[in-house]
């Protein structure tokens, strides 16, 4: 009898691992989680994914690991252990054992199995770019591989583990250090900002993804003879799927996706199917066919200036037809693919998801509304405000029509979660002229001479012109805010010296607007941050003056502005320390002759020399002359740039991509 059972166990065991063995690798990593990962046969195999790791941490490609290993190949694999050529992400490689490694730990919990999944996220975090992306191999191979590689979803597996390292979802076994964790949530962050960075404009608007890029342009780029730039219709795809399961995204991500989005519902193909013929499980003909009743279809490669479908053989030239390709490519590549469906059928559950944390567009409706001809609720905006609720949970509209507002205005500390917005910026005008010699109260009097100041947090202020009158009479501030979470977005800030006064220690946002002044007109300790801002200088004088806290961790940063001047003015410099540990960043700006080569000043401050912090990053124009600068200040490189985003310089979650406050002011 016990005879005849270990017959019959034999023969099952041996039909078993048949069955294994003649399945493809991949088939046997994606398999469900079950108790076949505690038996032996796959600890022989997981101890063949351990031995075809490098030392580096990586795994080659395209190795079906579950074969078995005779003694001479085992010994081979031991005597390339140190050579790490070969090493890749593509085609799933090294993720897919990294899993499979996972699934087998979850089973037999072998401290060998941890450690070479450990070595394997480390390869990983190793390999990606510093602006986020990854290459196909690493270490870096000459050519086409060292692009930063979506092609055959590379990146896409890559954020995934990631993701699902960072979430703790349990998905992976194995659980890194808390050190580690730090560093894949970071990596995670940074691949997906270069996930947005590299989305494709199409004559200014937002389309989908190309295969592969540039590693220091961030611009299309070919890799094999018949895989030109062109845009894709199926990274694209799981692009989007996966920007898609990030909580609470940001505006940014959402734009993205909705973009996409949009541009595969344009760019989608019906009317047509591709039908295969095959022998003996091989393709041997492809061709497309007329069928009306057909799913939809979308290209693999589309022209990047107008999204029309090519086809290419390995001689590198484009045509307009599968047809007109060989045999060869046209059956042995997916020139068509189905997969932005499952992206089309999951976007309207995900919009219904990131409905109720607020709509995306602005609302059309506004609570109050303020109009000089009696038409709104108040004829005055500080009459508004005095009557809206004191601390609300929700936000409080205030409309107010185009007009001529002569008001000294203040928004006081417990009107907090207001939006004060105008009709439109060049007709909606708050404009008081108080100014130092006016107020005549000492020597702090600058501080009394607003026209409008915010006391309250979280206040949007948008479409406006605030200005001081006053003329070119001393210290007269036009805005000044001195709370936290405050943006100011698309408004005309004018007047001479002491514009705009930056007060506290809160974070301030400046987007699109207009500034003006003559000596200090931007001023202040506030942490603050000015994008696609105009900066106009009205006399050979100092644009900044920060008075920076020493303990705070950022001054000023101005990114994507543009400085210019009255005709005439020749000689301004972009910054001097109010106080000695004045902080002031320029990057990426426009900057007019008016700037003087010397760039900053040190108010006579001695001292301030070793204890501000003013710094620029590939600003251009005339008055960009890095070569110039004060000694003292600071040329950024790439790296040392990337603590200047207005994330890290305005987020509160930093190691995330939950949406920031200000990605919610309208």
């Amino acid at each position: 009898m016990r005879f005849y059972l270990f017959i019959i166990i034999s023969v099952i065991s041996v039909h078993f691992e048949a069955q294994v063995l003649d399945t493809s690798w991949r088939t046997i990593v994606a398999r469900g989680e079950d108790a076949w990962f505690a038996s032996k046969e796959a600890q022989v195999i997981a101890d063949n994914v351990l031995l075809y790791q490098r030392d580096v941490g990586g795994w080659p490609k395209n190795i079906q690991m579950h074969k078995p290993l005779s003694q001479k190949e085992k010994e081979t694999l031991k005597a390339l252990k140190k050579r790490p050529e070969g090493c890749t992400t593509d085609n799933g490689a090294t993720v897919q054992e990294m899993l499979f490694l996972s699934k087998v730990y979850r089973q037999v919990p072998r401290e060998n199995y941890r450690i070479a999944f450990l070595k394997g996220l480390n390869y990983i975090l190793e390999a990606q770019y510093d602006n986020g992306g990854w290459p196909q191999f690493y270490p870096l191979r000459k050519g086409y591989y060292s692009h930063i590689t979506y092609n055959d979803d590379n990146m896409v597996n890559i954020l995934k583990l990631l993701k699902e390292i960072n979430d703790n979802s349990g998905y992976y076994s194995i659980r890194p250090s808390l050190p580690i964790l730090n560093k894949t949530r970071k990596a995670f962050n940074k691949g997906i900002d270069c996930v947005l960075k590299t989305q494709y404009k199409q004559n200014g608007v937002l389309t989908a993804w190309c295969a592969q890029y540039d590693r220091q342009k961030l611009l299309p780029a070919g890799a094999r003879s018949y895989e030109l730039p062109s845009l894709s219709g199926k990274e694209s795809a799981q692009i989007v799927l996966l920007l898609m399961s990030i909580e609470d995204p940001s505006d940014a991500v959402i734009n993205a996706i909705n973009h996409a989005v949009k541009w595969f519902e344009d760019v989608k193909i019906t009317g047509i199917d591709v039908k295969l013929k095959r022998h003996q499980g091989r393709i041997v003909h492809k061709e497309v066919v007329v069928d009306k009743t057909a799913l939809p279809l979308w290209a693999r490669f589309m022209e990047l200036d107008d999204n029309t479908p090519f086809f290419c053989d390995r001689d590198g030239i484009k045509r307009s037809s599968l047809a007109e390709i060989g045999d060869e490519r046209r059956n042995g590549y997916a020139w068509y693919t189905r997969e932005p469906q499952i992206l089309l059928d999951e976007y309207p559950k995900w919009k219904m998801k990131i409905l109720p944390a607020g709509e995306m567009q602005p609302k059309a409706h506004h609570n109050v509304v303020v109009s000089k001809d009696g038409t709104g609720d108040y004829s005055n905006i500080q009459e508004a405000i005095n009557h809206t609720k004191a601390f609300p949970y929700d936000k409080v509209t205030i409309f107010v029509k185009n007009g001529i507002y002569y008001e000294k205005v203040k928004i006081h500390e417990w009107n907090s979660n207001i939006i004060l917005i105008g009709e439109s910026k060049e007709h909606t005008k708050i404009i008081y002229d108080d100014h130092f010699n006016k107020i005549a109260l000492g020597r702090n009097s600058t501080f009394y001479t607003y026209t409008l100041m915010v006391e309250a947090n979280n206040v949007v202020l948008k479409n406006l012109t605030i200005e001081n009158s006053s003329g070119e009479v001393g210290q007269a501030v036009a805005l000044s805010v001195i709370s936290d979470q405050v943006a100011v977005i698309n408004c005309n800030l004018l007047g001479h010296q002491d514009t705009l006064y930056t007060s506290g220690k809160g974070k301030q946002y400046y987007q699109d607007c207009y500034i003006e002044g003559t000596t200090d007109f931007i001023f202040g300790s506030a942490t603050a941050y000015f994008e696609n801002c105009r900066i106009h200088s009205k006399k050979d004088s100092y644009i900044t003056a920060a008075s920076t806290p020493r303990e705070s961790r950022y001054g000023y940063v101005f990114n994507n502005c543009r400085l210019t001047a009255d005709e005439g003015v020749a000689k301004v410099y972009l910054g001097r320390p109010w106080r000695i540990y004045a902080q002031t960043v320029f990057m990426n700006c426009e900057l007019g002759a008016h700037i003087l080569p010397a760039g900053w000043h040190n108010w006579s401050k001695s001292e301030a020399e070793k204890t501000a912090f003013y710094a620029e990053y590939k600003n251009y124009g005339q008055g960009s002359k890095p070569d110039a600068r004060v000694s003292w200040s600071k040329q950024l490189s790439e790296r040392e740039s990337e603590l200047f985003s207005k994330k890290a310089v305005l987020g509160n979650n930093k190691d995330n991509l939950k949406r920031e406050w200000y990605e919610n002011v309208l």
